[in-house]
């Protein structure tokens, strides 16, 4: 008894002594603020790296929150009340036109192209674009990327949405889709999963993508203040990897094993729904395979916002995007 007393006590020591090692190892974990511009299947990447547990393994804790609209995804960030945000890349241009000494800097993109669908309120076997003239067209919020696109992609097929169809942008984002439910427009532009679901029930009928017709733009960024990215340098690329490491799980596995993986951020969206909407962003490449924001989604970016009058300056990629964080992980 006393040998294996002798023999053991060392071996107890050793495993007291790693209880405040581990200890020390989790008060290493740190701790990033998100903030998303809205809870949407289309950032099923990142939803993946939650899930999945990429984040952990690069030693970060993820804070999402909801921001529910760009203007204030953005001020959330530079009243640092957030350390990122999820948000489209025309918001960082804004800011940057308004003279800001700290420009938000885009660092890894999550989608390449537009996620919204062009919904009819009653079903057509042969949609074509001179359909919406003489129309009640309800739109998007006017200076956001889902109007800015919209209004691209119907004047690129002739169409003067001005003067050809009646627009209504006084709806507020959140109550489009209500207010078409109750019967207001004739066309409406939605995001997923309400136009999959308005035409589950009826409601209404995907006739076209808004992503499909208007190319790879950088719709929805990464992106932190230069000052956070130049204090944290290894956080933002431990980020990105976790982000990249989502793309690629992605980008290999079906609809069907994505949906499952993700369903825990949308528990009042069915399955099977979830899984028709990731195959639809999937099979038209709105999810972007890797973090970079290349030169010409960010010019094409900027020909959108240009030709929606909606572009207070032209600004160089080299101003506002940082696709340095990005090689480097992917390497």
């Amino acid at each position: 008894m006393k040998n294996w007393f002798k023999a053991g006590l060392p071996l107890f020591l050793i495993f007291i002594l790693m209880i405040p090692l581990a200890a020390c190892g989790n008060d290493k974990e740190e701790t990033v603020r998100v903030a998303e511009v809205t809870r949407s299947i289309f950032y099923a990447p990142q939803y993946v790296a939650l899930e999945k547990g990429f984040f952990e393994d690069e030693g970060l804790k993820i804070e999402l929150t909801t921001t529910w609209g760009g203007d204030k995804t953005m001020t959330a960030v530079l009243s640092n009340a957030a350390d990122v945000a999820l948000v489209g890349s025309e918001t960082s241009i804004y800011v940057q036109a308004q003279g800001s000494n700290d420009p938000v800097i885009n660092f890894a993109q999550l989608t390449q192209t537009d996620g919204t669908f062009l919904v009819s309120r009653n079903k057509i076997d042969n949609f074509t674009w001179d359909l919406l003239k003489g129309s009640t067209y309800l739109g998007q919020r006017t200076g956001g990327m889902p109007q800015m696109v919209g209004e691209f992609v119907i004047k690129k097929h002739g169409i003067d949405p001005k003067s050809d169809l009646k627009m209504i942008q006084n709806i507020d984002y959140a109550n489009i889709p209500n207010a078409f439910a109750s019967g207001t427009g004739d066309f409406v532009q939605l995001f997923e999963p309400t136009a999959s679901l308005f035409e589950k029930e009826g409601k209404g009928y995907i006739v076209a993508s808004f992503g499909t017709e208007s190319g790879h733009v950088p719709y929805t960024t990464f992106m932190s203040k230069q000052s956070y990215m130049k204090e944290n340098p290894e956080t933002i690329e431990k980020f990105t990897r976790a982000i990249y490491k989502g793309q690629q799980w992605v980008e290999a596995h079906s609809a069907k094993e994505i949906a499952a993986a993700i369903q825990p951020y949308f528990k009042d969206t069915e399955l099977d729904l979830i899984e028709v909407v990731v195959d639809r962003y999937k099979s038209q490449g709105s999810y972007a395979t890797d973090p970079i924001l290349d030169e010409e989604e960010w010019n094409n970016l900027q020909a959108i916002m240009d030709e929606a009058g909606e572009l207070p300056k032209e600004i160089s990629h080299d101003t506002l995007v940082n696709t340095e964080v990005a090689g480097k992980v992917m390497k």
